[in-house]
């Protein structure tokens, strides 16, 4: 895969089309938004879906894992669908976190659907603050959130195509979601536009690499 570099706070910054950062010079691996077990918490409401989105996110997890070796881990909140979550995972889903937990270690931010659970709400490292939902920034520093799931749409000659995605510009890496059953939000949408009001870069994800187009050139939804 190819990841595409960017540079902010004098660090470079990889964005991996898997749709995670990887920071080469602290060896962490920043993603967003696992929501693990919400197949499960949908089946509590009557919802039936296949149980295997955990099983799923957790088979995408370890490649990257194994790929880049971090030392750190920092997930960005909402890593469970629920505040129950945790205690509804498979004993075989279970015993595969403790072991990623083991080697690697986990910083787990507390987002808006697992803020129960305990966790930071916020880390910093230098100018880089980490945590789930965006907000107002000090000046010089860069932040890496998630909570907005984006996704983009780009009209091609064949048709548009609509992707995850991750939005930055100087300031701000918006991550999309990393779970395998979540949904998304158009960047055209008011709240993620708010956070660029200067405008800024989409990197529209795909299988092996990673597409950059300027915000402003995102289709809105049909």
């Amino acid at each position: 895969m190819n990841a595409a570099p960017i540079h902010r706070a004098g660090h470079r910054f990889m964005l991996d089309p898997a749709g995670v950062v990887f920071w080469p010079v602290r060896r962490t691996l920043i993603l967003a938004d696992l929501h693990l077990e919400k197949a499960s918490s949908s089946a509590a409401r009557g919802a039936l879906v296949p149980p295997y989105d955990t099983r799923a996110t957790l088979d995408r997890l370890a490649l990257l894992l194994r790929g880049y070796a971090p030392e750190v881990v920092i997930a960005l909140g909402d890593s469970f669908h629920d505040d129950q979550g945790h205690a509804r995972l498979a004993a075989e889903d279970a015993a595969r976190l403790a072991r990623f937990e083991a080697a690697h270690r986990f910083v787990w931010i507390a987002g808006n659907h697992d803020q129960a659970m305990g966790g930071a709400t916020m880390l910093r490292d230098e100018a880089c603050v980490f945590r789930h939902q965006a907000e107002a920034l000090e000046a010089g520093q860069v932040e890496f959130s998630g909570h907005f799931h984006p996704k983009a749409r780009i009209a091609t000659r064949a048709g548009a195509i609509a992707r995850p995605c991750f939005v930055t510009d100087q300031h701000r890496v918006l991550l999309p979601s990393f779970g395998a059953f979540t949904g998304g939000l158009e960047v055209t949408a008011a709240p993620i536009r708010a956070l660029f009001p200067r405008g800024g870069q989409v990197f529209l994800l795909s299988r092996e690499r990673v597409f950059a187009f300027p915000l402003a050139h995102a289709a809105k939804a049909a």
